[in-house]
């Protein structure tokens, strides 16, 4: 893999975390509001894209580090 294709997949993933947590804390805070339901299912989109992301990375035994999503639990981290 050239450096290029390992720092797009490293930022990638950095930024895809950093957003997935953003969408979790935004559907917290919509609780109860007419965003509520917009809110939630942003937060259920990052999680799908999380998840394929670590089940690809297991799937091509990629290090989870090369996505910078080492020790992220997709269903700990993001639905809990």
């Amino acid at each position: 893999m050239s450096d290029v294709h390992k720092n797009y997949l490293l930022d990638l993933g950095y930024l895809l975390r950093q957003k997935a947590f953003e969408a979790k804390q935004s559907a917290w805070a919509a609780k109860g509001t007419d965003d509520e339901a917009y809110q939630l299912a942003r937060k259920m989109a990052y999680y799908g894209v999380i998840s394929l992301l670590v089940q690809e990375a297991e799937s091509f035994r990629l290090p989870i580090e090369d996505l910078h999503l080492e020790g992220l639990d997709p269903d700990r981290d993001l639905i809990a």
